[in-house]
């Protein structure tokens, strides 16, 4: 054992500081589902800064300093309040904010978003299906993002009005009628926020056997 230890050592220093490489300054995650679609595809590798918010223990979510603070729009991973599971949705409300959904159209403190650009597509649902979905750029507190609405009756278009508790955020997904977001797993604590993602490193479409998307290689997000 020792040999082998001795033997390897130059590849076991480099696994441990590539651990600590990602789980202390900047992690790259796979997105799999359509939760963020237009913004984030299925097959998109994000890059994710875990330096934006808080400065943590490694492998822990122990927070040392405080860097900055979380802003709307911002497109957060974050472990899941209700199972733990890692998630990235888009920061739409901050603590102390007034949330409420009116038939899709969001309010933050009773003041709507502005929906243009409205358009009509046809969207992949399930293994082989496609629905229509309405697309809209919605601009909100100095800031805008493309976010859909798919025509489906189970969706949850209506929601609050509730108070984001002191010290939590609501997130929601740019697919707001296919997300699993704070609307069903309530508002995500700060400990839970993993990091802010800024660009797709690289894309690859899952449905046509992982062919690249080079044209969404090293593209930023918004």
């Amino acid at each position: 054992m020792r040999k082998w230890l001795k033997d390897n050592r130059g590849v076991l220093v480099f696994i441990f500081c590539l651990g600590l490489f990602r789980t202390a300054i900047a992690d790259w995650n796979p997105v799999p589902t359509g939760s963020m679609r237009p913004t984030i595809l299925e097959g998109d590798v994000v890059l994710v800064n875990r330096l934006a918010y808080d400065l943590k223990v490694p492998f822990t979510d122990i927070s040392l300093a405080r860097i900055g603070d979380p802003r709307r729009g911002d497109i957060v991973t974050f472990s899941s309040p209700k199972d733990g599971t890692r998630l990235i949705k888009r920061l739409v409300a901050l603590p102390g904010d007034v949330v409420e959904l009116r038939d899709n159209r969001l309010f933050i403190n009773q003041q709507p978003a502005e929906y243009s650009s409205v358009s009509t597509v046809r969207e992949p649902r399930g293994a082989v299906g496609h629905v229509d979905a309405t697309r809209a750029t919605e601009a909100f507190d100095h800031s805008s993002r493309s976010v859909q609405f798919l025509h489906v009756s189970n969706a949850r278009r209506n929601f609050g009005p509730i108070v984001v508790p002191a010290g939590e955020y609501f997130m929601m997904g740019d697919n707001r009628d296919d997300s699993e977001d704070s609307r069903y797993i309530g508002s995500v604590p700060r400990n839970l926020l993993i990091g802010r993602a800024g660009h797709i490193l690289v894309s690859a479409d899952i449905k046509r056997a992982w062919q690249p998307r080079f044209e969404r290689t090293i593209s930023p997000l918004r």
